[in-house]
């Protein structure tokens, strides 16, 4: 295979600034950016799930790697609403990319943001333009960010559930609504502030849904003097039939129940039309609540577009069964920028098993394609499905079985706690689960950011709207 540049440069400023940011970082593999080095580059565009299994799956391979991330963590997605309900703490769920990649010496980290992909060109646009990578190979595993329905305003008011980032804002969000409410001097303004609205019945929404009760319901209990957040009021809203539409309708019924019997209000074909800072719109019904969460949608990375391949309703890139691109034998997609279906025609859900599985399959072809071998097909193993809804309920389809209640939990707690990356964070999870399990206390209720005063300000504004109209 010709030699590729690692760099290139449009100009003599924009030398300087390649020099300057690819350099320190590619200084702990330092024949990685040798022009001199003939091994094929391949750049990995995200360090989820789908990256790192690709990173490792070329660990013995004669390439090298650039790894690109605008983090410098490894998260581990499922279980974010956790520390967005105060469960866990960030620190928990994450592993810097670089401690995870340290014994892997092809492969270089660099934390920075993908502004363009050229394919044509076979580069990749790092910063604003100031710098630039070429490439042999590309892996695009830039995930996806929540939908809002062709209605991007709303976010500011419902966020989602994808980042850390998102994670803390949530936590903010719901611990500062019963700070606002002990002080909120009308019934009304209380009434909104303890109300919690979840857009959305997938098993985000579903787990958000039955862990703030769990909250509410113990780990606030006794804490405030003038309001009581057992009273709190939490409402599910999903647009479709059933909530849990990708399990069998039996268990979605259990979760139902399940969500009901913790005082959630369920609400199916319930289309949300309207979001707003002081509740929603659903199914032509206002909703004031000051605390909206969004779990509704997911859309694909933009950069996704920008490879010229066809593209679904959500922007996810149709690929060849080998997951490379139509046109572009070289760029390779994973994870949940994908769309693809399971031999039966199911489309591959967006979960961690099947970003792994499509991670290690692209390395694995990368190398072969290095070799001279033809590549293989994409083949998704279902390992089951999982959605926990509180203490000792949860729901599960594993090897076609169905589960539910108690094993189902537990069955849940294991897998969580086997699929965390890093024997530290599995072991501060247990032991987190376990404490809160004996005490029903929750040890990361830290609100940052926004004062009370401010929130208190807004629902005050906003009930005497309400009263006057």
């Amino acid at each position: 295979m010709p030699h590729r540049t690692h760099t290139t440069s449009p100009d003599s400023h924009a030398s300087d600034g390649l020099v300057s940011a690819i350099r320190p970082a590619s200084s702990l593999t330092a024949t990685a950016t040798h022009a001199t080095d003939p091994r094929p580059h391949v750049v990995i565009v995200g360090g989820g799930f789908a990256g790192l299994s690709a990173a490792k799956a070329l660990a013995d391979a004669p390439v090298r790697i650039t790894l690109l991330d605008r983090t410098n963590h490894h998260l581990f997605q499922p279980l974010l609403y956790q520390v967005a309900t105060a469960v866990l703490n960030p620190a928990d769920i994450s592993v810097p990319i670089r401690w995870l990649l340290r014994k892997q010496r092809n492969a270089t980290v660099v934390m920075a943001d993908v502004d363009r992909i050229d394919p044509h060109g076979k580069t990749v646009s790092l910063d604003s333009g100031t710098v630039l990578l070429s490439y042999d190979f590309l892996v695009m595993a830039a995930g996806a960010r929540h939908a809002y329905f062709g209605h991007p305003e709303w976010e500011q008011h419902a966020p989602g559930l994808k980042s850390l980032e998102d994670a803390l804002e949530m936590r903010r969000r719901f611990l500062l609504s019963f700070e606002a409410a002990e002080r909120a001097s009308a019934a009304g303004e209380r009434d909104a502030l303890l109300t919690f609205v979840i857009v959305g019945g997938g098993p985000t929404g579903v787990e958000l849904a039955g862990m703030i009760p769990e909250v509410t319901h113990h780990a606030l209990n006794g804490e405030f003097r003038r309001i009581d957040p057992r009273k709190a009021r939490v409402l599910l809203l999903e647009g479709g039939p059933r909530i849990l539409p990708a399990f069998p309708e039996e268990l979605s019924a259990r979760a139902q129940r399940d969500l009901e019997s913790l005082g959630v209000e369920i609400r199916t074909n319930c289309i949300v039309t309207h979001v707003d800072s002081d509740g929603v719109v659903a199914g032509g019904e206002r909703i004031d609540a000051h605390t909206v969460f969004w779990g509704a949608g997911n859309q694909a990375s933009p950069l996704a577009r920008q490879l010229g391949a066809p593209t679904d309703r959500a922007g996810r890139v149709v690929v060849n069964p080998d997951l490379s691109v139509p046109g572009h034998p070289e760029i390779f997609c994973a994870g949940d920028i994908v769309a693809t279906t399971t031999p039966s025609g199911t489309p591959v859900p967006a979960v961690a098993p099947a970003a792994n599985q499509m991670g290690t399959l692209v390395g694995r072809n990368i190398a072969a394609r290095v070799a001279g071998r033809d590549s293989a097909s994409f083949r998704y193993l279902n390992k089951g499905d999982l959605a926990t809804i509180g203490r000792h309920k949860a729901v599960a389809v594993i090897a076609g079985q169905q589960l539910h209640g108690l094993f189902a939990w537990l069955t849940w707690l294991f897998v969580h706690i086997l699929y965390l990356v890093g024997v530290r964070n599995r072991v501060t999870v247990f032991v987190q689960w376990g404490y809160q399990y004996l005490t029903f206390q929750r040890g990361v209720r830290l609100i940052t950011g926004t004062t009370v005063h401010r929130l208190l300000k807004a629902s005050k504004a906003a009930h005497e709207k309400r009263r006057v109209a």
